[in-house]
């Protein structure tokens, strides 16, 4: 019942509306996570609590190892997290989060859930989250650059959250994460692309 509450709740209830939609699987937990806590006026709270159960993941290979193990049975990974959750005092909301996660065999994506509820508390705060991806890293010019190209997306009393990352096997250019928009403009992508349409035509 107690995982269920927060799934559960958008039917019983008016859902408050995030500032940001997000149409994905983990977008909709996160959102009806952000309307349970707006009720409840435990955003602060909430928002703690994921960050250090993000942060925990990183550190306790064993913990995600077992969230993440198919074999498992969903109930003894309840109790862990339950565990972990109570032990770190954390809200009965991110409580409800995990277990209505773990409910519904969905716990291989809570990494994607947590980044989905702080893109939601990045909007609620007026920050548009970026992540822009190259295959090496930008000298300090070339992130000028970049943040200066971005900022033409932003409106008026945003701020820009920009994360870089770098990954090797696009080969080249980049791919940028703004907002709710995703354009792809690495080499690895092209050549894919031009590979698709040599094979469509021999």
């Amino acid at each position: 019942l107690q995982a269920r509450q927060l799934s559960t709740s958008s039917a019983s209830q008016q859902l408050v509306k995030a500032p940001v939609q997000l149409f994905t699987l983990e977008g909709r937990y996160a959102t009806a996570l952000y309307s349970a806590a707006s009720k409840q006026k435990a955003l602060p709270q909430v928002e703690k609590d994921l960050k250090e159960f993000g942060s925990l993941l990183k550190t306790d290979k064993p913990l995600k190892e077992l969230l993440l193990n198919p074999l498992l049975k969903k109930e003894l990974k309840k109790e862990a997290l339950n565990f972990a959750l109570t032990k770190k005092k954390a809200n009965n909301l991110t409580i409800n989060l995990f277990g209505a996660l773990a409910e519904n065999n969905r716990l291989a994506k809570v990494d994607a859930v947590l980044s989905s509820f702080d893109t939601i508390m990045a909007a609620e705060r007026g920050e548009v989250v970026c992540e822009v991806t190259t295959a090496k890293p930008l000298d300090a010019a070339g992130q000028k650059e970049v943040q200066a190209a971005l900022g033409a997306f932003l409106k008026k009393g945003e701020t820009l959250n920009l994360t870089m990352k770098v990954d090797p096997s696009i080969i080249g250019g980049m791919v940028v994460s703004i907002g709710d928009k995703y354009v792809d403009m690495s080499i690895a992508s092209k050549i894919n692309k031009y590979t698709q349409v040599i094979q469509q035509t021999v």
